[in-house]
């Protein structure tokens, strides 16, 4: 009877999901939440090995929200009420790049950061758990957010940052960045919903709904497209970071470049500015 109850022990064991590996919390300053994809499988965090440097100083032309953001991570770090972020705007301004240089710029004094993609949301108590007895400050980070109706991860993110009974740690924030203000599509059949009452404007459900995930984040940073000269001017600190000169021609090939993309943004001037590098630089 023993021999068969051990043979039982050793077929449940096999279909048991295997323990997640532990974090090692010194092999870097970044992590990226790993799903373990499978039901009642705890996931892990995975450190990132190679961590993408940028400086706040790098950055031009969003000073404004650079000085908003950072503000808001100083008093996270100083144990101070701080909000949940959320950036929105124009695509390649710079959303994303102001937290990985927040992280770059705060490292040493116990910034971490915490990428999760939208899908493996719905781990965010799990998350909660694993930092919440930690000495470090989070940022869970969450890129390029946005959502099309009501999916696992758009609740458990509502819950999360206002909602539930549980909340997240007072060593861990939200800051997410999308394209869209309220992170979802909008149509333009909805505004059919609007209603007047004593000259008033009370918006339909539909875009209630929509606007309740939004306002969950204490603090909106909006991001605007740059005007030309802004544009130069990244594309001159861009070049300056690499090691070349902002000459005449390179200007002129800049807004070529840009007008090629269709687009005047600072991820163009980054990718601009790599290229030129790479060609008018000598090896290293």
């Amino acid at each position: 009877m023993s021999k068969e109850l051990e043979k039982i022990l050793q077929r449940l064991e096999q279909l048991l999901p295997p323990p997640p590996p532990t974090t090692d919390w010194k092999a870097s300053v970044a992590f990226r939440w790993r799903s373990a994809g499978r039901r009642g499988a705890a996931g892990w965090l995975q450190p990132v090995r190679h961590v993408h440097r940028i400086k706040l100083s790098d950055l031009r032309g969003i000073d404004a929200q650079i000085s908003k953001v950072e503000q808001n991570t100083k008093q996270l770090l100083e144990g101070k009420p701080a909000n949940n972020v959320l950036l929105t705007g124009a695509r390649g301004t710079g959303k994303s790049s102001i937290v990985k240089g927040l992280l770059n710029k705060y490292a040493s004094k116990g910034l971490r950061l915490i990428e999760v993609e939208k899908n493996d949301l719905v781990d965010l108590p799990a998350i909660v758990d694993q930092v919440a007895s930690r000495p470090e400050r989070f940022l869970l980070f969450c890129d390029d957010l946005t959502f099309h109706g009501a999916e696992d991860g758009y609740i458990a993110l509502k819950v999360a940052l206002d909602g539930s009974i549980s909340t997240t740690s007072e060593n861990l924030l939200i800051y997410a960045t999308s394209n869209r203000r309220h992170l979802m599509p909008e149509y333009m059949a909805e505004n059919l919903e609007t209603k007047y009452v004593d000259d008033e404007i009370h918006p339909g459900e539909t875009v209630e709904e929509k606007i309740s995930l939004s306002e969950r984040f204490g603090l909106w940073v909006t991001f605007y497209p740059f005007d030309q000269d802004e544009y130069v001017d990244i594309v001159g600190q861009w070049l300056k970071s690499f090691g070349a000169a902002f000459s005449e021609p390179a200007k002129e090939e800049s807004l070529q470049w840009a007008l090629q993309r269709g687009s005047r943004s600072g991820r163009v001037a980054y990718q601009f500015a790599r290229d030129w590098a790479g060609r008018h630089t000598k090896k290293k």
